[in-house]
C-alpha cells in the first residue's frame, strides 16, 4: 500500500503515550493555537503545530501544516501526535506517515482523557505570570 490509512494509525492511550514521550518522544498538539494557550500537556519536548485553523467559515485544514512539522522534526524523529479528543490528531498522524514519518503515534482521547486521567497540564498564562515575578 503506497499511502497510509487511518486503518494504518497507531493509536496509543494516554498512559503509553505518557510512557513514551518521558522515555524520549516528541509531543506535537495538533490543537489551535488558542486551545494551546488554554493549557496544554505538562511535558518536555512539545511543539504547536495547529493542524486546522478556525476561520469564519468554519474550520479549515492548516495548508503549512506538514511543511511545519518538516522543518521542526526529522522524518525519523519518534512522535507522538495529540489533540483535543483524538479526532484531528488521527488525520494529522495519517498525513504525517503519507509524507514519510516512520515513527509517529496517535494519542487516543487527547488532551481531554490526558487531563482526566489526571496527568499534568501547563497553562501558558500561569508560566508568564512567574516570568514577570
Amino acid at each position: 500500500m503506497a499511502e497510509a490509512s487511518a486503518d494504518a494509525v497507531v493509536t496509543i492511550d494516554v498512559y503509553k503515550a505518557k510512557d513514551l514521550i518521558h522515555s524520549g518522544h516528541r509531543y506535537i498538539d495538533v490543537r489551535t493555537t488558542e486551545e494551546f494557550k488554554k493549557g496544554h500537556l505538562d511535558v518536555e519536548n512539545i511543539v504547536n503545530i495547529p493542524y486546522m485553523f478556525i476561520t469564519p467559515e468554519g474550520r479549515s485544514k492548516n495548508p503549512q501544516f506538514l511543511e511545519q512539522v518538516s522543518s521542526a522534526f526529522s522524518k525519523d524523529d519518534s512522535l507522538v501526535v495529540g489533540c483535543q479528543s483524538g479526532v484531528r490528531s488521527t488525520y494529522a498522524t495519517t498525513d504525517l506517515q503519507s509524507a514519510g514519518f516512520i515513527h509517529v503515534s496517535n494519542m487516543g482521547g487527547g488532551y481531554a482523557a490526558w487531563i482526566e486521567n489526571g496527568f499534568g497540564v501547563k497553562k501558558p498564562q500561569e508560566e508568564m505570570e512567574q516570568d514577570e515575578l
